[in-house]
């Protein structure tokens, strides 16, 4: 069984962290420190990439895969019977959902904040080709296109011109973070169908969120999608897609409020 890697602060009910990109939780120790005083939080880093593993080869990733290890350091870090709180990120959200299609009675509540899997969407066909798009912008030209070609998709600006071609060594490429995410996480996350009606069923445990700073953009489209889809509530969340590190002391302020109170599981505390 594949070994476990996580950290764990603060004290209060858990609140499991799955981070965006390739799983490392690189930038989020600001976002902890403003929740570990009300949460015991706990961050998942899927791959190790903190714990040691960074620079090792890695396998084209599964949504499942980042599922089953979230619920496993959920069965390790919760008490008996105690359900806990889950936030999702990015990719990190799109592991969540499928936690919580799963493992419904074992999450009292679930955000998941800007899911890239855009091909729930009704124009989802049209869609999917970007991230095809930036793997290839990746291997023709390097780790800085390749984002700045997925930034533009995202928020629907013109492509930018490639600019001259820098592409990275395969040891480069795996000390990355970034390189992996675009390689190895990216075109299967974004391509992942959610059990929506696994999720609807779960409505009450679930908040789909996107960044007040990404309103008109593809990712909060598909937060929202995903809200009306399931029935489940829509939260902005301060700044865009990486709020959580443009804004933690806010960003935490807002997933505290959006995440119901002990007691009342299902219920989103009134903001």
């Amino acid at each position: 069984m594949t070994e476990l890697h996580y950290d764990v602060r603060g004290h209060g009910p858990v609140l499991l962290i799955v981070p965006g990109g390739s799983g490392h939780p690189m930038g989020l120790g600001p976002l902890v420190d403003a929740l570990a005083g009300r949460f015991t939080v706990v961050t998942y880093d899927p791959l190790g990439l903190a714990h040691g593993r960074l620079g090792q080869p890695v396998a084209d990733q599964r949504v499942e895969d980042w599922s089953d290890g979230a619920h496993r350091v959920l069965e390790e870090t919760l008490t008996e019977g105690e359900p806990g709180y889950v936030l999702g990120m990015s990719s990190g959200a799109v592991a969540a959902l499928d936690l919580l299609a799963r493992h419904p009675h074992r999450l009292r509540h679930v955000i998941a904040h800007e899911p890239p899997c855009v091909g729930v969407l009704p124009d989802g066909d049209r869609q999917l080709p970007l991230f095809g798009d930036v793997y290839a912008t990746y291997r023709a030209a390097g780790l800085a296109a390749a984002a700045a070609r997925l930034t533009a998709g995202l928020t629907g600006a013109a492509p930018p011109d490639a600019g001259p071609a820098r592409p990275l060594t395969r040891e480069q490429e795996l000390a990355e973070p970034m390189a992996l995410f675009v390689v190895h996480v990216l075109r299967r996350f974004a391509a992942h169908e959610p059990d929506l009606d696994a999720l609807a069923a779960a409505a009450g445990r679930l908040t789909l969120a996107a960044g007040s700073d990404s309103r008109g953009q593809l990712l909060h489209r598909t937060a929202g999608f995903l809200a009306e889809r399931t029935g489940s509530g829509l939260a902005e969340l301060p700044g865009g897609h990486l709020g959580a590190l443009q804004h933690p002391a806010a960003f935490a302020e807002r997933i505290a409020a959006t995440l119901p109170p002990l007691g009342t599981p299902g219920a989103p505390m009134a903001t």
